[in-house]
């Protein structure tokens, strides 16, 4: 199937605008490079250094320096569920290695955060430059220049973008991204979301909160819900950096284990030493990028991957812009029905036929650049299918059901559950914002209503406790943008709202905040750029002001003369208290220096 003509051209624009940029990228690259593995040019006292720790079979195999070396960067911790089951992984990888001709070693930990953990916390504030700074820890992990390719460990919001843009930064090293998978399913989302709002509304305890939650988050592995770190999953399968079939199989299973070793093999199979050398620097170019894009939109997955995408398209010398985003939505079918977007879970999805069958139908609908590079070779056929455990202990993979196995979760191109990818770009005078309609109902896609002016998500939830918002209304919350403070996510909105929207009430959310993949019913526009702390005009706005948000027309306006909005004084928060206490006053420069939402919310610049 030829490719849709319109992602076509947003390709094309990418690449056109990315030119300078991108051969500055590659050229760094291709000096990295060098000849041979670079710890060959260490001293003596350098190398000795390096391999002081090793068995003597990977001792011998690193002072000869003519087998590959596998750096492993790991996100382990074993308060992340998501996170624990890497505790198992380095050995794993050693073994599969040696058995590879190679060695492995632990290059270095990355921090991990647990937004759940932190969720509607002061720590919250944090959450988003820690990808950042894991960029810059995996960035020290591998300037020891001891390894020939990476395998990175890790799952969650911010911690694999991190990972992928220092991944990007040692371009000429070949990346392998290991999955560790999700949790079983626990108690139904539907149940889960029942319990929330009864407690919002008074009518359950907190000890019946607290068995639902710990009811749905049980086990180790990843959260079953479609947020930012399952998004996180699917990307790095549809971008060619996993070993296909591996994203969604669960923790602490023979499968897993094997596709574990499997990606160890591989990556000790792809290094310059080699003659099939694929550095990362080649797989990650326009088209994966926008194949990435692509998956978010058929999958409706996280909204954080319009800070995510652009700041790791950035590392590669790719300039993704919104426009893009907004562009690939209106061609791409929305796919998939996981929560927060429907009741499943990502085990549903995968028993659904999954990754494989996802793939496979974008790639029969032109919907893919099916002719990108993989860490599996050219094009991504190697990724239409299942993985399974044979009897022999080793990986088989078989072809994706061409059918899906539950229509209600994984649906095909030309049975979708809506035609477009259910993310749009908002303007007005407001400045730029997004907003994710996927599970937004049909009536509520347009709001025009009284603005209610909050700087902080507490101070929404006191005002519903005292029974103030029981009425149509826009609640403006702001002051929560990057330079504010870290850009929270403010998840503590969601029961309220959703809870006033079901009584019938047409209420939205504006912020220069965060909601990410676990976002749902009640329209939202976030991410508003210029954000308060920068002098956007939601700094302007007054209690009572009309605001429209409209999601069918990508307006996002506050109705107010030009004039007058001219005149006004932006209004100041105190943001002392969000500056200080947890770690708070260490980020101070990154507050500084970061950039605005729309392009990646970094402290980075162009790496190129």
């Amino acid at each position: 199937m030829d490719l849709n003509p319109a992602i076509a051209e947003v390709t094309a624009r990418i690449v056109e605008r990315s030119r300078p940029s991108r051969a500055r990228y590659l050229a760094k690259v291709d000096a990295a490079r060098g000849n041979g593995a670079h710890r060959r040019h260490l001293s003596c006292g350098n190398l000795a250094h390096g391999f002081a720790a090793c068995g003597s079979a990977d001792k011998a195999a690193l002072r000869a320096g003519v087998a590959p070396n596998l750096g492993v960067v790991t996100a382990y911790n074993d308060m992340l569920s998501a996170h624990q089951p890497y505790e198992r992984f380095p050995p794993l990888i050693r073994e599969a290695a040696r058995q590879a001709g190679a060695t492995a070693q632990v290059a270095g930990g990355v921090a991990a955060m647990c937004d759940g953990v932190t969720q509607g916390r002061a720590g919250m504030q944090l959450s988003l430059f820690s990808r950042d700074v894991i960029a810059l820890s995996a960035a020290v992990a591998l300037s020891h220049d001891m390894f020939d390719a990476a395998l990175f460990l890790g799952i969650c919001d911010k911690i694999v973008p991190g990972l992928l843009i220092a991944a990007l930064t040692f371009g000429h090293l070949p990346a392998v991204f290991v999955p560790a998978g999700p949790m079983p399913s626990g108690i139904s989302n539907e149940e889960k979301s029942r319990i929330r709002q009864l407690y919002t509304e008074g009518k359950a305890s907190r000890a019946e909160l607290l068995d639902a939650e710990a009811a749905s988050y049980h086990a180790p592995g990843t959260c079953t819900f479609y947020g930012t770190a399952n998004s996180n999953q699917m990307l790095m399968e549809i971008m060619g950096l996993h070993m296909p079939g591996s994203s969604f199989v669960n923790p602490d299973t023979p499968l897993r284990d094997a596709l574990t070793a499997d990606a160890a093999r591989h990556a000790a199979a792809i290094t310059a030493l080699g003659d099939d050398y694929r550095p990362v620097a080649r797989i990650i170019d326009e088209r994966a990028i926008v194949n990435g894009v692509i998956g978010l939109h058929a999958t409706g997955g996280s909204t954080n991957h319009l800070l995510h995408l652009v700041a790791i398209a950035r590392a590669a010398g790719i300039d993704l812009r919104w426009d893009d985003f907004a562009a690939l939505s209106a061609v791409v079918p929305l796919l998939a029905r996981v929560y927060p977007n429907g009741s499943a879970d990502v085990n549903h999805f995968h028993a659904a036929g999954g990754m494989g069958f996802l793939i496979a139908t974008l790639l029969d609908a032109g919907l893919l650049h099916g002719d990108v590079n993989t860490i599996c070779g050219k094009g991504l056929d190697a990724y239409r299918i299942e993985a399974r455990l044979g009897a022999d202990g080793c990986i088989e993979r078989e072809p994706a059901p061409e059918q899906s196995r539950d229509v209600s979760v994984l649906r095909p191109v030309a049975q979708p559950f809506r035609a477009d990818g259910g993310l749009r770009v908002l303007d007005g005078n407001l400045g730029r914002a997004t907003i994710k309609v996927s599970a937004v109902p049909e009536d509520r896609m347009i709001i025009e209503a009284p603005a209610l002016v909050f700087d902080d998500q507490d101070q929404v939830q006191k005002a519903f406790e005292r029974g103030e918002l029981d009425r149509d209304f826009v609640a403006v919350v702001r002051f929560q943008g990057p330079r504010a403070n870290g850009m929270p996510e403010l998840h503590k909105l969601t029961p309220a709202l959703a809870v006033l929207q079901n009584r019938g009430h047409r209420v939205a959310l504006v912020t220069d905040g965060r909601m990410s993949g676990a976002s749902g019913r009640v329209p939202a526009a976030i991410h508003v750029t210029p954000e308060a702390a920068a002098g956007g005009a939601i700094a302007k706005i007054h209690n009572g002001d009309i605001v429209r948000v409209d999601a069918i027309n990508g307006v996002l306006q506050l109705e107010v003369e030009d004039a007058v909005l001219q005149a006004r004084t932006s209004a100041s928060a105190d943001l002392g208290a969000s500056h200080v206490g947890l770690g708070r006053e260490l980020f101070a420069r990154l507050r500084e220096v970061v950039s605005n939402a729309d392009a990646g919310a970094s402290i980075f610049g162009d790496s190129a």
